[in-house]
């Protein structure tokens, strides 16, 4: 198996977990938000390919071009590791509450790469 060209941290950075909050409450009420977010910081770190995690939440991968995008692939370039998705799975379907700059950024580079996330 081959090194992934992007170095992961070994787990979720404390504030993307806010960020996730932050985007789930906009789409659920406050409660379900929190209790969804309560249950990824649970969760154990597994991994899922690039390509299946946008295939299940039916996104599209951003461009390259995208700021989110580059400001991820500059860090990669410059040594820095990048901190695992958090993807959840609502009543309509799983949904990366945090994380789609670095799914997409994973993705164009291979699609097929192992992506580190807490499914929750």
């Amino acid at each position: 198996m081959s090194k992934s060209p992007i170095a992961w941290l070994a787990d979720v950075a404390e504030h993307d977990y806010e960020a996730a909050y932050n985007y789930l409450s906009l789409k659920l009420d406050e409660k379900r938000a929190s209790d969804i977010v309560d249950r990824m910081k649970k969760a154990k770190v597994t991994a899922r390919r690039a390509n299946d995690i946008l295939r299940a939440t039916g996104l599209t991968p951003l461009p390259l071009t995208d700021p989110g995008v580059k400001r991820d692939l500059l860090k990669v370039l410059s040594g820095e590791k990048l901190s695992p998705v958090l993807v959840c799975d609502q009543k309509v379907g799983p949904d990366i509450a945090d994380g789609y700059h670095r799914v997409s950024l994973a993705y164009n580079i291979d699609p097929f790469m192992s992506v580190p996330l807490r499914l929750g």
